[in-house]
């Protein structure tokens, strides 16, 4: 842990920002200049074929709009693909990951239940391919995604999330420790078939090396930190503080999504809202 508290904001260029990212920003913000802190900038990028030079120019736009400011450089997730690719051939060495050929249909229509995110949980069918078998796909050129054996890495033992209540100033700051449960995601993927990473490693790799100690994000993201803590006990790697934050529904109680289309922050201000009035609806003014 650094003297100094580091957070982070790390939206992903695959779309325009609307007012739950907005709420993120200002939350994190709030948060690490309460503890004295720093909130750095972080694009998460590296859904490469998603990634548009437009939308990674409007959050820089939209952010500095709300008054945020953060320090140089920015870091790039798809500038990083080789860290990401080491952490993963060390789990790799260790037989904690594996090949899977599997498409999205075969996985669901095998899946018995579902993971926290809603997804068809993974039978576990590419575990049981011999040396031979598995040998024989890759040099064919069949594509795989890799996924982490849970079973095996969870001999690492019993792990426990440090969580943190975001006061407005230093002393309003309290710390827990919650029991961390990933065995309920099953054979997570690590490294997807697109891309030579997943969420998961990328962001556990990045907040190590940036320093990071205390992570706001929202409670959709809450699930997620049971594979953080497990792969930052399997790397060696600092577990940072967590808190999750409310997020920001719709007029349907569903959350804002850029993939349904809800309203961005550039459409409101095009619509004549300031700045001002985002941060008074969103509770920051």
């Amino acid at each position: 842990m650094t003297s100094q508290p580091i957070f982070r904001f790390a939206p992903s260029p695959n779309g325009w920002l609307h007012l739950g990212h907005a709420y993120s920003a200002l939350y994190t913000d709030r948060a690490a200049k309460a503890m004295g802190g720093t909130m750095l900038l972080r694009i998460e990028d590296i859904d490469t074929a998603r990634r548009k030079p437009e939308f990674v120019a409007g959050i820089f736009e939209d952010l500095q709009w709300l008054g945020l400011s953060w320090p140089q450089p920015v870091w790039f997730q798809s500038q990083r693909f080789p860290a990401y690719g080491e952490a993963a051939e060390k789990l790799r060495k260790r037989g904690l990951l594996y090949p899977c050929f599997c498409s999205r249909s075969e996985i669901s229509a095998r899946a018995n239940g579902t993971d926290p995110e809603g997804a068809p949980f993974y039978p576990g069918t590419c575990r049981h391919l011999t040396k031979e078998q598995v040998g024989q796909r890759l040099a064919a050129g069949e594509r795989a995604q890799w996924r982490l054996r849970m079973d095996e890495a969870l001999v690492a033992g019993p792990m426990k999330i440090h969580v943190f209540a975001a006061g407005m100033n230093e002393k309003q700051q309290h710390e827990w420790q919650i029991a961390a449960n990933p065995a309920r995601w099953g054979d997570v993927v690590l490294v997807r078939k697109d891309t030579p990473t997943s969420y998961h490693l990328s962001v556990v790799v990045d907040d190590a090396a940036q320093g990071v100690t205390h992570v706001t994000r929202g409670m959709d993201l809450e699930a997620a930190t049971d594979i953080h803590v497990l792969l930052q006990e399997l790397l060696g790697l600092p577990s940072p503080f967590y808190a999750h934050h409310d997020l920001i529904l719709d007029e349907e109680r569903q959350k804002l999504s850029k993939s349904k289309g809800s309203q961005s922050l550039r459409d409101l201000r095009a619509a004549g809202w300031t700045a001002g009035e985002v941060r008074r609806r969103l509770g920051f003014e």
